[in-house]
């Protein structure tokens, strides 16, 4: 039998709070760990996250130092006690990708899901930031290009890293996240029973989802008015945000536009509960000016629940033609798209294609196209190997 090639994977520190970082990290390595012919044996390399000035105080600026210490002291000093002890690293998040001048350079693979960390570099009069914060930023993409291989969520993303000479083609690859067991079209009754007490209104009402982050690019402002712009046509209409609480200016925005009591935010659902708000949802609608991959979008599709997203590329590719698509930031035609969806909520036939279309986005064959990377790597490094050897 032969031995599986030993993979040390990287995954963010849970008390960032990235649900979707971590629901990669967790379904990559549940689906090694159940394929059955055990050609990769994986082992999380992440230490336990230190409280240092969180000790003392709870604010922000306690969180962020001991964030830093984390990310940049840490967890590369940990890494350096057990860098050549696996086959292939695997950094599951290009936030971290520091951690490369960590490791073997010519075993190390590195996910990207999007540009945003790199923006203040490729993109600086866009996004400006402090010399310090540019500084770091340098370095994380510093060991992006180290990595032996980029995997990216998307070819939309990848096309961007070579377009923008981040990373040269032969070292880039296209993996597509997948979807859990647990997102589909077939009632859970425990979990719907459960969502129904956390929802604040009758079972009946149409719900606008939005899953994710409240940060700047998921552009919940956007959302916000076009769900105003929806109440003229259907006045039952709620507008259900999963993920972190709002933001004061969002919440503010809600109230002058008079929408206040019709916005609820579920900041705390296990994923039994999540599946469920998606069969629930009316329309699911992603706003965002930049997505890597966008999740919400093939879970949604997945449960057979119509979907609006911002008309971006890398979504098309993820969404194709099952989901329907507006200008970012053209907030009429969000609040037309919106009411049409939910007046005209589709057929079974409707809910079936749109589920067909996700089943194909697996995480077992995202496990599987990693683990072509994983042996990939492990072979060119054993064909240098062999040169060496033969011109000494």
């Amino acid at each position: 039998m032969i031995a599986p090639l030993t993979v040390g994977v990287c995954p963010d520190f849970t008390e960032e709070r990235w649900p979707s970082m971590d629901r990669v990290a967790a379904h990559l390595l549940a689906a090694i760990a159940a394929d059955r012919r055990r050609l990769v044996a994986a082992e999380v390399l992440r230490p336990d996250f230190a409280r240092r000035a969180m000790r003392w105080s709870t604010g922000s600026v306690a969180y962020s130092i001991d964030r830093a210490c984390n990310r940049f002291v840490d967890y590369p000093r940990h890494l350096r006690r057990v860098a050549m002890r696996h086959d292939v690293y695997h950094v599951l998040d290009h936030s971290y990708a520091h951690l490369a001048w960590h490791l073997p350079t010519e075993t190390t693979v590195v996910t990207c899901h999007d540009l945003d960390a790199f923006r203040s570099i490729v993109e600086r009069e866009k996004e400006p930031r402090s010399v310090p914060f540019q500084a770091a930023t340098r370095y994380i993409l510093g060991g992006l290009r180290r990595a032996a291989a980029v995997a990216c969520d998307t070819a939309a993303i990848a096309d961007e890293l070579v377009r923008r000479s981040l990373v040269s083609p032969e070292r880039v690859a296209v993996v597509h996240l997948g979807v859990g067991e647990l997102f589909t079209a077939f009632p859970d009754r425990d979990a719907d029973a459960s969502l129904a007490r956390l929802l604040p209104f009758a079972a009946d009402v149409p719900i606008v989802l939005h899953v994710g982050a409240a940060v700047a690019r998921k552009r919940l402002d956007v959302l916000l008015r076009a769900f105003a712009g929806v109440q003229g046509v259907a006045p039952a209409a709620r507008l259900v945000h999963a993920g972190q609480e709002l933001s004061s200016e969002h919440t503010a925005l809600a109230r002058s536009l008079g929408i206040s009591d019709r916005v609820t935010v579920l900041s705390s659902l296990d994923d039994r509960q999540l599946a469920a708000l998606y069969r629930r949802a009316a329309v699911v609608a992603l706003p965002s000016d930049r997505e890597g991959f966008g999740l919400p979008v093939i879970e949604a599709l997945r449960s057979g629940t119509a979907v609006v997203a911002s008309d971006l590329t890398v979504l098309r590719e993820v969404g194709g033609e099952e989901a329907r698509y507006c200008r970012a930031g053209v907030v009429s035609e969000w609040s037309e798209t919106l009411a049409h969806v939910i007046q005209r909520p589709g057929t079974a036939a409707d809910r079936a294609a749109r589920a067909d279309w996700a089943g194909s986005f697996t995480w077992s064959r995202y496990a599987e196209q990693m683990t072509r990377i994983y042996s990939g790597v492990v072979d060119r490094r054993m064909a240098q190997a062999r040169c060496v050897q033969a011109t000494a």
